[in-house]
């Protein structure tokens, strides 16, 4: 926009009248006039998605962040079948307990490497990704992030899923067990690779808090805690 002389003169006397309290509220009102830019927006959504993606991430990784939470890992079916008939062998009772928590556990560490992954490709977020996830679906970051990071943060989970599992023989226990299990006719074979189970509910959790948290992202106003992101969010609220 351009002004004349004569235009700003006018704005400075103005202003110049204005009361301290009346030039606040003029400043305040121009400010809200004045439409974001594409890097705005894009800067805005990423700073959110750090904020709150990175949090939920931290939540998991806590102590009991997925074992006394919604996204706890169970044994898959079949587990339960083979550690329902060991209860009875001595040494096995707590069998499936121990293995439950140690799968937990296990994902709880994975879940420390989350956050530097997910950083990393909101960092490489384009303002065409910004602008299309903050206009589009209420999951819309979410998918971005499971597109872009699923591939990385499976290499950084499974290793750690294995130690954990390791610690127990739980792999091998699981694995001989299977095995054993798959050479029986007409049956429905499982799979003897716990620690690919593991990590794909590990990843599943994730991603259900990262959706968790994209919403609160959107819907709860409180969580606006700048001005950019206000504004940036008063966008996809109209």
């Amino acid at each position: 926009m351009k002004f004349t002389k004569l235009s700003v003169l006018a704005l400075v006397l103005f202003f110049t009248a204005c009361s301290p309290g009346q030039l606040g509220s003029v400043l305040q009102d121009v400010t809200k006039a004045v439409p974001l830019t594409n890097g705005q927006i894009a800067n805005g959504l990423k700073e959110a998605l750090e904020i709150g993606i990175g949090k939920g991430a931290t939540q998991l990784s806590a102590l009991n962040g997925y074992f006394e939470s919604p996204y706890k890992i169970l044994l898959p079916p079949e587990a339960r079948q083979i550690t329902d008939k060991l209860k009875n062998i001595p040494g096995f009772k707590q069998l499936e307990n121990e293995l439950v928590k140690k799968l937990n556990r296990g994902a709880e560490s994975a879940a420390k490497k989350a956050k530097p992954i997910f950083v990393n490709a909101i960092k490489q977020m384009s303002i065409g990704d910004a602008t299309s996830i903050l206009m589009g679906n209420k999951n819309a970051a979410t998918t971005f992030l499971q597109d872009k990071t699923l591939t990385d943060l499976t290499n950084a989970f499974n290793p750690v899923i294995q130690e954990s599992l390791d610690e127990v023989q739980a792999r091998k226990l699981w694995s001989d067990a299977v095995n054993a299990y798959n050479k029986i006719p007409f049956i429905t074979k499982a799979n003897p690779n716990l620690d690919e189970y593991v990590t794909g509910q590990a990843l599943k959790g994730l991603f259900s808090m990262v959706e968790k948290e994209e919403a609160n992202i959107r819907s709860n106003v409180s969580a606006r805690t700048s001005d950019l992101l206000k504004k940036v969010f008063a966008k996809q609220d109209n």
